[in-house]
């Protein structure tokens, strides 16, 4: 993805902190606007050139993952002989998001599994340690076991849906996170992703991730901006996904898990000690709206992954929180897809990348 490097960037949503204390300390990578394709605008397209991408989400799912050598959960494919019942297919249903999404941050970041040096063939840095804080299906962990041989990864996460079979080298344990650490050996690289709302502090997470580091090791983070960004105002303040965003972060507060400003990740790395501190941001459009292939690409990818399930992610939060029917929560989750996949409406989430390193005991 193209990009502009600097260290002060004009865009309010995308900008990192650019203090002094941090100025000689960060390299900021913010991502340029993004350009309409003049032939999405057409009303009438709406849902139809979503829906001709693809035969199925399923289907591309399966294509990438032939294209690009990935056979771990070759068992969709039909080897699965898991029970088909509704729970069954509850966990079926978390691990296709997951994999789209885990599609979507492949493309990205160009076919690498993250943006710290790790995972850069050119840069001579092996990870003999790694671990994969909230690892979900385990996917990151296994790919990264099976690029990096050499490497021990252990995926831990609250949930136990990750598959039994995996490479010699990575294993998953069931932790919490939010509770005392006690690895027996530090890290050389400490990986997360799409973890926000789900850290109850991340200052604490953040000096954990530090203390379980071995000197020189990345700690790396890749979340999601709360609220959608737009470069033209075709997304207005009273649209419903800006409701939505706004709703959404007032229940994650409630819950204590706040969605946390990734400007302040950035000032908290500098604080604990970190050094060599890099943040990039890229942009999900909220559907193939974007002139480029590759950003269109990922409006079909996002549009998936987020009306997959929205209306149940929508419901807790909503009716807990702000006391809403069911009915309303339906409704309302309609106007948000109906809005996702207008391509008229040129919105998209702001993606942060932010990767630091430990400093070694020379420095």
């Amino acid at each position: 993805m193209a990009s502009n490097t600097n260290t002060a960037a004009s865009a309010e949503t995308a900008s990192p902190p650019t203090s002094s204390s941090l100025a000689q300390n960060l390299t900021a990578t913010i991502a340029p606007d993004l350009h309409p394709d003049g032939s999405s605008d057409d009303s009438s397209a709406r849902g139809e050139s979503i829906a001709s991408s693809s035969t199925s989400v399923t289907d591309s799912v399966l294509q990438f993952r032939l294209e690009n050598g990935r056979t771990y959960h070759k068992y969709k494919d039909g080897k699965y002989s898991y029970p088909n019942d509704e729970r069954e297919n509850e966990r079926l249903g978390l691990i296709l998001r997951k994999d789209v999404q885990r599609n979507m941050f492949l493309l990205t970041f160009d076919n690498k599994l993250g943006t710290a040096p790790p995972n850069n063939k050119n840069v001579d840095f092996k990870a003999k340690r790694v671990l994969d804080v909230g690892t979900g299906t385990g996917i990151w962990a296994m790919e990264f076991g099976d690029e990096h041989p050499e490497s021990e990864v252990l995926g831990i996460d609250l949930s136990a849906i990750q598959p039994s079979f995996t490479p010699p080298n990575v294993k998953f344990e069931i932790d919490d996170v939010d509770e005392t650490w006690a690895y027996s050996r530090p890290f050389d690289y400490i990986h997360s992703r799409m973890m926000t709302s789900s850290i109850g502090d991340w200052r604490v997470y953040l000096q954990k991730c530090f203390d379980h580091l071995n000197p020189g090791g990345y700690v790396e983070l890749n979340e999601i901006d709360l609220q959608p960004g737009c470069d033209d105002g075709t997304l207005k303040d009273d649209h419903a996904l800006n409701k939505m965003s706004r709703l959404w972060g007032e229940a994650a507060k409630y819950f204590g898990r706040p969605f946390q400003d990734k400007r302040d990740l950035i000032t908290i790395l500098s604080d604990i000690g970190f050094i060599e501190i890099h943040a990039q941001t890229f942009k999900w459009p909220s559907n193939p709206w974007p002139r480029d292939k590759k950003h269109k690409e990922l409006g079909y990818w996002n549009y998936e992954n987020s009306i997959a399930g929205l209306e149940g992610f929508m419901m807790a939060p909503f009716t807990r929180v702000h006391n809403w029917t069911k009915e309303e929560v339906s409704v309302f989750a309609m106007e948000v897809r109906n809005e996702m996949k207008d391509p008229k409406i040129h919105s998209y989430s702001n993606i942060w990348s932010i990767y630091a390193r430990k400093p070694t005991e020379e420095q």
